[in-house]
Parts: C-alpha cells; sequence; structure tokens
C-alpha cells in the first residue's frame, strides 16, 4: 500500500498531478482543492494517498488532509459512490461542509457534485450519518438540535448555507432566557464575522 507520497510536482492537468519521487513519476488524482494547494512545477509536494485497485486499473489519490482521505474512504465504501464520484464530492465541498451536510440530511448540497443525483446523496447520508455523529478524526461533530433546528431553518431561508447555517446556530448559548429572534441575531451576527 502507498500511503503517501513526497516529491517535485512535474505536472499539474485538470484532475490530477504528476509528482516524481525518486526517479519514478507518480499520476496522482486530487480533488480541486489540492490541486489548487500543490504549488509550482519544481516545487515540494506531499500528499496522503489511496491506491484504488480495479481488474483493469490501479489509480492512485492524493489529499493535502487526512481528513479528506477519510471522507474519501468513507464515501468509496457507498453504493454506488466510485472514486470519481467521491472526488467530485470533495471537490465541491470542504470536508466540514460535507460533514455538516451529511449531520443535517441536506442531501440537496451533497447532490450539487457533479455526477451525484439525490438518490446517491441520500445513500451517502444514510450510510455515513452514524458514524460521523460518533465524531470525525477525533473531533465532536455539532449539528443541529431539536433547540437550535429553528435558527437554521431561519438562516437557511435568508439564503445561508445548511453547513454556515448549522455552524452559527452551535455557536449561540443555549439559554433559556433567549427569544428566538435574539438567537437568530446573535447567529447572523456569529457569520458576520466569519
Amino acid at each position: 500500500m502507498i500511503a503517501g507520497l513526497d516529491g517535485t510536482l512535474e505536472q499539474l492537468n485538470s484532475d490530477s498531478a504528476i509528482i516524481k519521487v525518486g526517479g519514478v513519476s507518480f499520476q496522482i488524482y486530487t480533488p480541486l482543492s489540492a490541486l489548487g494547494q500543490l504549488g509550482s512545477i519544481g516545487d515540494r509536494v506531499r500528499l496522503h494517498t489511496y491506491l484504488h485497485w480495479k481488474e483493469d486499473a490501479t489509480s492512485l489519490y492524493g489529499f493535502t488532509t487526512l481528513q479528506e482521505l477519510d471522507l474519501f474512504k468513507m464515501l468509496i465504501a457507498v453504493s454506488g459512490v466510485g472514486p470519481k464520484s467521491a472526488l467530485s464530492v470533495l471537490s465541491s465541498l470542504k470536508p466540514d461542509d460535507l460533514v455538516s451536510a451529511i449531520l443535517s440530511n441536506d442531501a440537496d448540497l451533497i447532490a450539487q457534485a457533479p455526477g451525484i443525483g439525490k438518490k446517491t446523496a441520500s445513500r451517502v447520508i444514510l450510510d455515513l450519518k452514524g458514524n460521523l455523529e460518533k465524531g470525525w478524526r477525533g473531533t465532536v461533530i455539532s449539528r443541529p438540535t431539536a433547540d437550535n433546528a429553528d435558527i437554521v431553518a431561519a438562516l437557511t431561508n435568508l439564503g445561508y448555507s445548511t453547513p454556515d447555517a448549522t455552524r452559527a446556530a452551535a455557536a449561540v448559548p443555549g439559554s433559556e432566557d433567549l427569544s428566538l429572534e435574539e438567537k437568530i441575531r446573535l447567529a447572523l451576527r456569529h457569520l458576520a464575522r466569519q
């Protein structure tokens, strides 16, 4: 198993990078976010990798963070989601936004990724939500509770994305002395500081 590569960036393509390691050049498929972080040709780069074997091909996928790699592995374990679809999701959503979308049952947000339909997005939520509720990479995940679901609904109606609204709602103190309007105002202030 190839767990990571540390080498020189030789070439950037629309969906992959060529990295030279000790005289051997590897083509590594990455999310678009990773391609933008690799730097310029000739720069030294390090990627966490996943080697995917099929009967007719072997492909190497690379990620700048372990969180992206973990989510990639989770996504390809979902029925109907292959490596290219998983990369599409990770190119469309930041890891934290994807986790928030899964925890808040936001299939529409996940389905915005090219090649991912609403049915597949729903399957991703169904298959991954339980594991992510337990925590992700040692992080406690914040998600809407019954107390702040109204705040999330109000913020999404104002045009904020579900992940942003969920984070803002989680930042609001859970005091019973605050009215819903006051909680929404506090969440909007939190969003304004972002």
